[in-house]
């Protein structure tokens, strides 16, 4: 019984890191997205704005999902 619960703390620990990566990545991605190709479709140009902000955005989502897993993890 203790062999599977160290695996799956084992487990928890390494998405942590992945978790966080991924929120930024998506984050970014998608700010990049609105700024590169829908934003010049209707006539704005915003560049850096949404990338800013969907960067923050993506940065807060894996800073807290890193939060939830601490607390759940205690």
């Amino acid at each position: 019984m203790a062999e599977k619960s160290f695996f799956k703390q084992l487990l928890e620990a390494s998405t942590i890191g992945l978790n966080l990566v991924l929120s930024i990545f998506i984050g970014l991605a998608m700010g990049l997205g609105i700024d590169k190709y829908i934003m010049p479709k209707i006539g704005f140009s915003t560049f850096p704005w949404f990338t800013f902000i969907f960067l923050f955005i993506g940065i807060a989502a894996g800073f807290r999902e890193l939060i939830r897993i601490a607390k759940k993890s205690k």
